[in-house]
């Protein structure tokens, strides 16, 4: 007796009878297995945080899962990192590009449309694959100001106040709906942001594996935050994460 998926999981382009692309979904899952990464939009600006565990002598002062794409815009992926790259390369293109031809910087809208566009194809054609990852890319708009926006390897894209993708994604994001307010400061979203990881983390304590940057919504400017900021705002992550949660309203 054959599985259900039995040859339908072989070519991106071949519906199941119930409706579903099983390569795409294999992509979700890689999503779903890889390291946490949150994204939060404050009125004060945006964070990005992410887990990263590195090897015990490998240095620590680079990121493989935090991308700078333009000055006002940053992004954090789960899953197939090296798929990130490439989405992230044709994102900052993009964003030069219409620094070039407009001399204005880009909409955070648009770069998330063009990566989820960029998906989408993946999922067309015959002959490739789906991309394996998911991108968490926030900045502010001249407009719009602070936004955050998930793209994922089905093609979609949506905007979002707070989200995590990557593994225990589904706990994390419900304490994000108990904690999170718009009306946080940056400092206080950045403790959120680490709280979300320790909940999730096989490691409770330091902060080596935490990777954390932010975007404030009055200069405009992607600023990763050194170990000693990350260490200072982790101790009260620390302290809170001792209460219970808030009831939700």
């Amino acid at each position: 007796m054959f599985a259900p998926s039995a040859g339908y999981d072989r070519a991106i382009t071949i519906f199941s009878p119930d409706g579903r692309l099983y390569q795409v979904e294999y992509a979700l899952e890689t999503v779903r297995r890889g390291s946490l990464a949150v994204g939060i939009r404050t009125n004060k600006g945006v964070v990005l945080a992410v887990e990263e565990r590195g090897r015990k002598l490998q240095s620590g002062d680079t990121s493989i899962k935090m991308f700078q794409i333009d000055d006002h815009v940053g992004a954090v992926g789960a899953g197939y990192i090296p798929d990130a790259r490439i989405q992230v390369d044709n994102a900052r293109v993009m964003s030069q590009s219409n620094r070039l031809i407009y001399d204005e910087p880009i909409d955070v809208e648009s770069i998330a449309k063009r990566i989820a566009d960029l998906n989408q194809q993946y999922t067309q054609y015959a002959g490739v694959r789906p991309f394996g990852v998911s991108l968490i890319i926030a900045g502010v708009d001249e407009n719009n100001g602070p936004v955050v926006f998930l793209t994922d390897p089905t093609g979609a894209y949506q905007g979002f106040e707070a989200i995590a993708i990557g593994a225990g994604s589904d706990q994390v994001n419900d304490y994000l709906e108990k904690n999170y307010s718009k009306e946080t400061s940056i400092d206080q979203a950045v403790t959120l942001a680490i709280e979300c990881i320790y909940l999730v983390s096989e490691d409770k304590h330091g902060t080596a594996h935490i990777k954390t940057a932010v975007i404030d919504a009055d200069t405009k400017k992607m600023r990763r935050l050194t170990e000693q900021e990350i260490g200072k705002n982790a101790g009260s992550a620390k302290t809170r994460s001792d209460k219970p949660p808030a009831k939700s309203s």
